[in-house]
């Protein structure tokens, strides 16, 4: 380090270097090149044009070139074909996962072949869940469990072909006469147990090559469709066992299909029977004989349905054939439930294989209702009085299936389909429980335009079993998703809401309200809304039922803040409050609130002062931030915060900036635990002190000057209460900026030192979303932000010259820093450029109407000398750290920092001096000494002296380059 010139030498010289800022400004700016807007468009394709250059051999062989031109297209697309990344990757990685990529684009491709069933189409899928769901019980159950025979083992291979026909079929009698144990008393869960056991059993056996005992598994599942012992669980028994169907279906597909070729990527997607083999063909007709066998008719329908798809190996019309006889065999069960349950499964596996079979459908529904009556008749009513079910209950498990069945005859069907179901149903004596499946299954579009023909119908309908209430619940769903004509909206709604308001049970009137709700909202005035809702509070307080209806409350309030977003009009809604004041759950209740908060955050576009908005959106707020505590998890404080400085940004009460600051004052009483919405009210009055200076064009009276010190006053009380040690520092700065713009001097004196005192209290790691990370990161960044500021502040008359320069560089002389880190050389680096920025008789940039230290001293050669004093101070510093450096064998630190030392030199420094000049070589030469130097930066920055030496005035700086040498690192 011997190298390192001693800072003694330098007492009397100035370091920094008169700076003209226009002249640099106007060398430095980038050229401005006209542009032709006619032919450029930022987003418009860019043509490049490559140029493949081969390489010269050493034989000498001659060089080619090539150019080709194509537009730039995504590269994302062009390097994965438009594959989806994730299955190419799964199947690259896995053999396995190529044969299910391949088998779900196989599927895909049976799928489109006569599909044409679209997107619009609700799959069963989506329904299962819910019937799972509603259709429960908690009487015990029993199930028959296949005892497996070992005796139906495979033998071995020498076993002559009729040996194992032969026993193949004892292991179905063996099967019919009982290999079985039934299982009693069985909860609904243990059923529901049982029936994944047996799923996983069939696949088991299958996997293992034991096909007979898969079908032994699938054919027991079949029979327990016949048993309506609890009868309130079939629609949920029905689900779970057309499940397991669903899976065998699947597995006897995708055997035979293995078996039409060795390689299944051959075999085309819309492939015909005469693509296939014999073997497979011998194959597919061996399990339909099999099925044939089966002796009872339930399990013989529901086995050969789910292998339906399995014809088109045999014959192109074996689907539409099969169809057909398949609905005839329905015709053979009696009980009415089982009956339509198996027409529904039909209609499943229909829509999946052949939906273009609309005729065989339709026949199967109107089998259906020609025995529909059976549901009233003598029969049914025993079983039920056995079982101790009313009529009520009995009717809705038919729901499911019918409206499945319903579904599939009416998708894409005409409108006069419609028409003749509805003729249909007035014949059956407009039988409530079809009316539902009709309004239930048709396109919203045609039942709104029939609105007032379905009340009609509605009306004539018997309550006995079906009650009139979810008939109108049905029609109103309609009318959400469609309009009726414009002159029947309010008939429609009176005749509803006559049914509706005279219901007792509070469930069925709130079920049947949320519908409606929704339709007035749509289509009526504040007026009609008000009068729906008082009539919910009406029926819904009693006894305190709103506490079993929060989500159908919930559900409605949506929909009105959904179609009010003038929330002067919303809040003039007479019953609107007294409506929320239902939601007596608080964590109910604080889920409206945000629902309320997110629309107005959304839909409110014009800042409000309108005091019924205030008042009431305030006690919003207030319900959401008192419900935060200290298991509040951090992004549900964030959000709540969010939606809170939404709505203090939309309040604003003109030029009345005093009623504007009271609001504040009230806000921040109220929010007082959400840190964000203190940063956020902060912000807003340091944005309305800045306002105040606009309108009063920087010359504030003496009522206006009082006014900004009030909301400097208000920063510099409420910044303390924060948490977050960074956001109180910079919001201390950005105080202090604003009190500085408007002339508050002392208060910005305030700010500065309030920020320089918190410094120390920086600790060494902070938490950012969850991680702790290093802070000095963080505290380099503000200081060169207060750096910037502190250039324009004026020093205050009783405390010397650059006082807050000086306790700045104390603090920052104290604070502890990482060992390893060089951020405080950084810092100090930064000091001299701030130094260097005062030492000039014009500062960069001002503030208005205030007066820097540029103006209060004139280029004072006392002012300059404090300032060279302590330019000597601050580089002693830096040098001793170099020297450390040198001790600690820290030489790549050393090689790094002596380089930006040279460069802050080189920016700031006059090297005019021969001494500064000779400091700067040293560096130069410290920089390189170890070989750590990066030579490319070494080269350019030896350019850049080059080149300004060159300026005029800057002769000096040639000479310097002369005394620069680049090392190698040899």
């Amino acid at each position: 380090m011997g190298i390192i010139i001693a800072l003694s030498t330098y007492e009397t010289l100035r370091h920094s270097r008169n700076r003209n800022y226009k002249a640099e400004f106007a060398t430095c700016r980038l050229e401005t090149v006209p542009l032709e807007f006619g032919d450029y468009h930022p987003l418009k394709p860019i043509t490049v044009t490559e140029s493949k250059t081969k390489k010269v051999s050493r034989k000498g062989s001659t060089s080619s070139t090539s150019s080709s031109s194509s537009s730039v297209v995504d590269p994302l697309s062009s390097v994965l074909d438009g594959t989806d990344p994730l299955s190419v990757f799964a199947a690259s990685a896995d053999p396995a996962a190529t044969a299910a990529v391949k088998d779900s684009s196989r599927k895909k491709g049976d799928r489109d072949q006569n599909s044409i069933v679209g997107l619009d189409f609700e799959p069963w899928t989506s329904k299962r869940g819910e019937i799972l769901a509603r259709y429960t019980t908690t009487e015990k159950l029993s199930i028959n469990l296949f005892m497996g025979s070992e005796k139906g083992r495979a033998g071995p291979a020498a076993f002559a072909v009729s040996e194992k026909v032969r026993t193949r079929l004892e292991e179905l009698d063996d099967f019919e006469e009982g290999s079985q144990k039934e299982l009693l008393n069985l909860t609904q869960q243990d059923y529901v147990n049982r029936i994944e056991e047996l799923n996983q059993s069939l696949k088991d056996a299958w996997a293992s090559d034991q096909k007979v005992k898969a079908l032994k598994i699938v054919i027991q599942c079949s029979k327990l469709l016949s048993d309506i012992s609890v009868i309130q669980f079939y629609p949920s028994k029905f689900v779970l066992i057309t499940d397991i169907l669903d899976t065998f279906g699947n597995l006897v597909y995708e055997r035979i299909f293995s078996m039409c070729v060795g390689d299944r990527s051959v075999l085309p997607d819309k492939f015909s029977p005469e693509n296939v083999n014999d073997t497979a063909r011998e194959t597919c007709l061996n399990w339909f004989f099999k099925i044939a066998s089966i002796r009872e008719l339930i399990p013989r329908f529901y086995v050969e349905a789910s292998i339906l798809k399995c014809n088109k190996f045999l014959s192109k019309m074996g689907v539409s054939e099969c169809l057909p006889r398949l609905t005839c065999m329905i015709r053979g069960i009696g009980d009415p439930l089982v009956s339509v349950y198996a027409r529904a499964y039909l209609c499943r596996v229909g829509m999946e294989v052949a939906p273009h079979l609309k005729e065989s459908l339709n026949k199967n529904f109107f089998d259906f209702l020609l025995t529909f009556k059976q549901i009233h008749g003598d029969t049914v009513q025993n079983h039920l009085a056995v079982q101790g079910v009313e009529l009520s209950s009995y009717l809705p498990l038919y729901s499911p299936a019918m409206d499945w069945i319903f579904q599939c005859i009416s998708y894409h069907a005409p409108e006069n389909l419609l028409t003749e179901m509805m003729e249909r149903c007035k014949k059956l004596g407009n039988n409530a429980l079809l009316l539902n499946s009709v309004m239930s299954a048709f396109r919203a579009e045609f039942i709104a335009t029939r609105s007032l023909d379905f009340i009609g119908m509605i009306k004539e309908c018997s309550e006995a079993g079906f009650p009139k209430h979810l008939l109108f619940r049905s029609l109103g769903l309609n009318l959400a998703l469609a309009d009726p004509p414009e002159g029947d909206r309010l008939q429609i709604l009176n005749e509803a809401w006559k049914v509706i308001t005279k219901l007792k049970n509070p469930q069925d009137y709130i079920d049947c309200a949320e519908v409606w709700a929704e339709y007035t909202c749509r289509h009526f005035t504040k007026r009609e809304v008000n009068t729906v809702l008082a009539d919910i509070i009406k029926h819904m307080t009693p006894d305190r039922a709103f506490e079993d209806s929060y989500p159908q409350l919930q559900s409605i309030i949506k929909k009105v803040i959904a179609h009010f977003h003038d929330f002067s009009v919303l809040f003039s809604v007479e019953k609107f409050l007294p409506f929320l004041d239902m939601f007596q759950k608080e964590s109910v209740r604080v889920e409206v609130c945000k629902c309320i908060m997110e629309v107005f955050v959304k839909h409110q576009h014009e800042p409000t002062k309108d005091p019924v908005i205030l008042n009431a959106l305030l006690h919003v707020c207030k319900t959401m931030h008192d419900s935060v505590n200290a298991l509040t998890l951090e992004d549900e404080k964030r959000a709540l915060a969010c939606l809170i400085s939404g709505f203090v940004k939309m309040v604003s009460f003109g030029r009345d900036f005093e009623q504007q600051l009271s609001f504040y004052v009230e806000a921040r009483s109220m929010f007082c635990n959400l840190e964000p919405v203190l940063v956020q009210l902060i912000h807003s009055v340091s944005r309305l002190a800045m306002e105040t200076r606009k309108v009063m064009k920087g010359n504030h009276s003496r009522k206006t000057a009082a006014f900004v010190r009030a909301c400097v006053a208000y920063c510099f009380i409420t910044i303390p209460s924060l948490v977050g040690i960074f956001t109180r520092l910079n919001l201390y700065l950005l105080a202090g900026q604003v009190a500085l713009a408007n002339q508050c001097l002392s208060q910005a004196d305030a700010f500065f030192k309030a920020a320089i005192s918190l410094i120390p209290e920086v600790p060494k790691t902070i938490n950012i979303d969850g991680k702790m990370r290093p802070s000095e990161p963080f505290l380099l960044e503000f200081l060169c932000n207060f750096f910037s500021t502190l250039l324009i502040v004026p020093d205050h008359p009783e405390h010397g010259v650059l006082f807050l320069v000086r306790e700045l560089l104390n603090v920052i002389q104290d604070y502890t820093w990482e060992d390893t880190s060089d951020d405080r050389i950084r810092i100090y680096t930064y000091v001299l450029h701030l130094l260097s920025a005062m030492s000039q008789e014009t500062y960069l940039y001002h503030v208005d109407k205030v007066d820097s230290n540029d103006s209060l001293y004139g280029g004072d050669s006392k002012f300059l000398a404090e300032n060279n004093k302590l330019c000597e101070t601050v580089m002693a510093q830096i040098l001793e750290h170099l020297r450390a450096l040198a001790k600690d064998e820290a030489l790549k630190r050393q090689s790094l920092l002596g380089l930006s030392f040279f460069n802050s030199i080189l920016a700031h420094g006059d090297l005019r001096n021969n001494r500064l000049n000779q400091l700067s070589v040293n560096l130069w030469h410290l920089a390189q000494r170890h070989g750590y130097a990066d030579t490319r930066t070494m080269v350019k920055t030896l350019e850049y002296i080059k080149k300004r030496g060159e300026q005029p005035d800057m002769t000096h700086l040639t000479e310097l380059a002369l005394r620069l040498p680049l090392q190698t690192r040899t």
